[in-house]
């Protein structure tokens, strides 16, 4: 079972957790402060608040870290959409690749990635400091959280603040991207004895286990190439060089490690897909590290990839409803031709007397016998199908009374209109027309473009943007992907399309299509292996590193135009150039 803070010991680690919230570095400040006053006498109160970084906001909400790493790919857009979603323009940015150092999106997330560097070094200040029977481990949890936060901030910012976690008053220092990978390596590496065994020790996919450091050095070594040469104009990166440390290439280790999991027994394929993002996941088999989620009292989940995605008149209950901004390119949409009958594509509801969702205009109701859960009075509770959804849109209707529309015990279907649009049908096109092709931006009357992604599950419970769904950083599914790339860039073709088809074969179709399971690959190449990994991973953070490697990631789309390579990684902070501590970035000066 999960636990809000991380471990059983809930109720004393609760107190100091939310003094830590309370007290931790304000998120204005430029760089890194680690003099703010934050509290060493609690270690796993400490450690609970450099877990919680990843989940308030930093790896949950789309505005973070997805934002970077989703919508300046070919996976998602976030185009303006008449009166709403144009935000000054940050979120065009995005995609557009218009960003500058001013932009709040890359300023937020400096700050959100800064702050978890910053609990991460209080952490290990505090369990060094202190004497008591988990100092090892959580030391080690520690030092792997300070590891996860700046890689990613070296990822997306190419350079990140560090400063002695035992000497405060120390000199800051500023890693590079480029040098500092593979430091980073040898020191997860380094961290593997003293880290528990998932399922050992009190710990589970919500903790820094042995299991999530093989993943993680996994997803190091995969991208090292990338991150020692970052501005190679042709994108030849050299994937085969010598690893930091054992033996073999870069893709050796990849394969080492993934291997590790693969082989362990300890996760096995869900031959449900959907089921690694339902309010359910915490059973999840698939889940190595993610991102543990309750709609609780001392921070509900975040529902943001669900909510983002969904229109706003499309409810799972009458106590909530989506908020049309994000959709899939055409590009992405189109790279599933020929595979919509992958079962990672799209699934149907099936209710629990036979009743089939097939939003396609011939369903009327479906029974009312769901309720949410802690809804007072009782709220039945409507399910969307899941996946890719396109095409004109049903579900129930909000009355004025505030309710669904019933036929009598039942949850009327009827066909649905977009709500600050009233006259437009709800129609999720996959393509986008923008008056400008240049720029992603909507009339009043054409917000309904664009394909959706209901991937992750919507939860009717706690409102619009709360949610019990667990976060996947890095599952199972993810890790099959990570050993095929490598076994393809070490010229293994037919070892990466045994990996692939692993994952497209074990996953089953809903009983409505017989539960038939993906087809078989029987050819690859580059082309192909891309869009495996955007049919695996889609909408998982994952695809502006996939994208830069495989060389697409400068390349002109939908509303972007062809790139420079600077543009691989974003500026820094003006605020934080103003300081005169750290240099801009290349191209942004």
């Amino acid at each position: 079972m999960k636990t809000n803070t991380f471990f059983s010991i809930k109720i004393l680690t609760i107190f100091s957790f939310i003094f830590l919230l309370n007290s931790c570095t304000d998120l204005n400040e430029v760089v890194l402060d680690e003099k703010s006053g934050n509290s060493v006498s609690d270690p796993a109160g400490s450690l609970s608040a450099a877990y919680d970084r990843l989940g308030d906001g930093t790896f949950t909400d789309h505005g973070a870290v997805f934002a970077m790493q989703e919508y300046t790919t070919d996976e998602a857009i976030l185009p303006t959409r008449g009166s709403d979603w144009g935000d000054g323009g940050k979120w065009r940015d995005m995609h557009e690749f218009t960003w500058s150092s001013t932009n709040a999106i890359i300023v937020s997330n400096w700050d959100l990635l800064n702050n978890g560097i910053t609990r991460s070094l209080t952490a290990i200040r505090s369990a060094q400091a202190g004497t008591f029977p988990e100092k090892t481990l959580f030391l080690a949890e520690s030092k792997a959280l300070l590891a996860f936060y700046t890689y990613t901030t070296l990822d997306l910012y190419g350079q990140a603040p560090y400063r002695d976690p035992m000497d405060v008053a120390g000199p800051l220092q500023i890693l590079k991207a480029d040098t500092q990978i593979d430091q980073l390596i040898k020191d997860v590496e380094a961290l593997i004895p003293d880290l528990a065994d998932s399922g050992t020790q009190r710990t589970h996919h919500g903790r820094f286990t042995k299991q999530a450091a093989y993943a993680f050095l996994a997803n190091m070594y995969l991208n090292r190439a990338v991150f020692k040469d970052r501005y190679n104009a042709t994108s030849t990166f050299n994937f085969n060089e010598p690893a930091v440390t054992g033996t073999g290439t870069d893709m050796d280790r990849v394969i080492y490690y993934t291997s590790l999991l693969i082989d362990s027994g300890k996760y096995s394929l869900e031959s449900d897909f959907f089921k690694n993002f339902a309010r359910t996941n915490e059973n999840g088999t698939e889940l190595i590290f993610a991102i543990s989620q309750k709609i609780d009292y001392i921070r509900n989940g975040s529902n943001s990839f669900a909510y983002v995605s969904m229109e706003r008149n499309q409810r799972t209950s009458a106590a909530n409803r989506g908020t049309n901004a994000a959709c899939i390119t055409p590009e992405f949409y189109a790279s599933w031709d020929g595979n919509h009958d992958d079962p990672r594509f799209e699934q149907h509801y099936q209710y629990a007397d036979g009743t089939w969702f097939m939003n396609d205009g011939t369903d009327v109701s479906v029974p009312a016998t769901d309720i949410v859960p802690k809804s007072s009075p009782a709220l039945p509770w409507f399910h969307f199908n899941r996946g890719i959804q396109a095409g004109l849109q049903y579900g129930p209707i909000l009355l004025p009374s505030g309710s669904l529309e019933m036929l009598g015990n039942r949850i009327k279907v009827s066909p649905l209109v977009m709500e600050k649009s009233t006259t437009t049908r709800m129609n999720f096109t996959p393509s986008l027309t923008f008056a400008d092709p240049t720029k992603s931006v909507f009339a009043q009357n054409e917000i309904n473009q664009g394909a959706r992604v209901f991937k992750y599950e919507f939860d009717p419970e706690g409102g619009n943007g709360n949610s019990n769904v667990d976060i996947p950083l890095f599952r199972l599914g993810g890790i099959y992907a990570m050993r095929a790339e490598a076994y393809f860039r070490k010229g293994s073709e037919g070892l990466a399309m045994i990996d692939l088809n692993k994952l497209r074969t074990s996953r089953k179709r809903e009983s409505l299509f017989g539960n038939a399971p993906g087809k078989a690959l029987t050819t690859l190449d580059s082309d192909q292996l891309y869009k495996e990994l955007g049919f695996e991973l889609y909408w998982e953070l994952q695809r502006r590193p996939e994208s830069i490697r495989f060389g697409k990631f400068d390349l002109p789309g939908t509303a972007k135009a062809a790139t420079q390579p600077f543009r691989r990684i974003f500026p820094i902070p003006q605020t934080v150039i103003d300081q005169k501590v750290i240099k801009q970035n290349q191209g942004y000066n």
